[in-house]
């Protein structure tokens, strides 16, 4: 094997070597479990800090907010199962009681912890009219 031969060969495989180590930095950032409430609360220990989104309800009546520093409070149900999430920040105009919601975080023994900024979202509820989509003819 020739010189020329053997630096094109390790020059491939440090160039091959460092993006298949910054693909899976980037991936790494964003890989989280997506879990129902239920699923994760018959066995929580299991799922203690790791990464995940986590769905359900807000459970009516639960949500309780210290507006000074917008640290939020409140349980998310699915299927009986229930678990309290925190999170500091602003929430969706549709985050209220019986709103389906994702959040991102962290369970930890004492409750989900939502990530800030973009953790909690809340899903509109889709309602369509049959009859006031023909009533613009």
């Amino acid at each position: 094997m020739s010189k020329k031969t053997l630096r094109v060969g390790i020059s491939a495989l440090v160039v091959v070597g460092a993006l298949s180590l910054l693909m899976y930095q980037t991936m790494a950032e964003d890989l989280a479990y997506y879990k129902h409430v239920d699923e994760v609360m018959v066995s929580p220990e299991q799922w203690y800090g790791k990464k995940m989104q986590i769905h359900g309800f807000v459970k009516e009546g639960s949500v309780q907010i210290n507006r000074e520093r917008l640290d939020w409070i409140f349980d998310v149900e699915s299927n009986g199962q229930v678990v309290k999430a925190m999170y500091t920040g602003t929430v969706p105009d549709t985050f209220k009681d019986n709103a389906e919601v994702v959040l991102k975080g962290v369970l930890q023994a004492d409750g989900f912890h939502v990530q800030p900024r973009d953790g909690v979202m809340a899903k509109c509820p889709s309602k369509y009219d049959p009859d006031s989509a023909g009533a613009s003819r």
